[in-house]
């Protein structure tokens, strides 16, 4: 049993695995933006944590009916739910959040392009997964159309990127929700409502002493305009709506095959910034995309039997 809703009561959406690769990305596209933009004015580990603390709440009212249910199933799987919050929730956002402020968004998304082949390591570690030789041709493709979009179609902008302690961070932080996504198989079987609340709020406790520490040391967070919309944004969007997302499109498809859909985060990107920015289409963005979509259909195939 995977803990969702009853076949009869599910919405077309929320088994249209194509669909569910969309939110991540989307979204995540702009938490890496408003991550740099925010990191002089929002401290790191402050940002992180009334993220999820935020998020959990807004959802509550929502998840009350199925806590009730699923609280004694979490109860016995206690130790998995912690080994999937302390990557997934505690270390990614926040190591992510501390190195946007020592380097820069394209850094930030050219590293987390990474992040799928990283996930392929993690499921090949913890499980022995492996990936048939088209899966990781449409790895490279997707990987070489995510490479174009951040290069902006100048493979020497790549060559002449510098790496700092800030990407260290981010590394790390990619790692992190790499093996949080390969886990996610051992989840136990309750509605993601619960699962999200209850990763969330565990979370925000497990940051809740270096927050402390944060403002101790200097940079407590003050309550701004900017402060508040940042949080506001991260609360919603990069949690709630993506995570929620993501983790029912691992349970769809796997966790080789979502994430994948990591790869779209410079293709929100380079969309965005045509919409808000003024930025004219090139054919580096026509280029990146329709690699990056060749590579994802490619690896995201299922093997027909018998050659049918």
């Amino acid at each position: 049993m995977s803990g969702e809703p009853a076949a009869a009561g599910r919405t077309r959406v929320w088994d249209q695995p194509w669909f569910l690769l969309l939110p991540a990305p989307l979204f995540w596209s702009g938490n890496f933006v408003l991550g740099r933009a925010v990191a002089d004015a929002v401290p790191p580990v402050a940002l992180a944590f009334w993220r999820w603390t935020l998020g959990a709440l807004i959802l509550l009212p929502f998840a009350l009916p199925y806590l009730r249910r699923d609280l004694a199933v979490m109860r016995r799987h206690w130790k998995i739910i912690v080994l999937l919050t302390v990557p997934g929730i505690a270390v990614f956002n926040t190591f992510a959040y501390i190195g946007l402020g020592h380097t820069t968004a394209l850094n930030g998304v050219m590293i987390q392009s990474s992040m799928p082949v990283m996930i392929v390591g993690m499921s090949f570690l913890f499980f022995r997964d492996t990936v048939t030789p088209v899966q990781a041709l449409g790895i490279a493709v997707s990987l070489t159309g995510a490479m174009t979009l951040v290069s902006r179609g100048d493979p020497a902008a790549l060559a002449n990127l510098r790496f700092n302690v800030g990407d260290l961070w981010i590394l790390a932080a990619c790692v992190a929700y790499a093996a949080y996504t390969a886990l996610l198989r051992r989840r136990p079987g309750v509605h993601g409502f619960s699962f999200i609340v209850v990763t969330f709020l565990l979370g925000s406790a497990m940051l809740l002493p270096f927050m402390v520490w944060e403002g101790l040391s200097g940079r407590p967070l003050q309550l701004t305009l900017t402060s508040v919309a940042a949080i506001g944004y991260v609360a919603v969007f990069p949690s709630i709506l993506a995570y929620i997302a993501f983790n029912r499109a691992v349970l769809l498809l796997g966790a080789n095959r979502t994430g994948l859909s990591i790869h779209l985060i410079p293709v929100f990107g380079s969309i965005l910034a045509m919409l808000f920015l003024g930025e004219r289409p090139q054919w580096f963005h026509a280029a990146g995309i329709a690699l990056i979509a060749a590579g994802v259909v490619l690896a995201t195939r299922r093997p027909h039997a018998n050659g049918a």
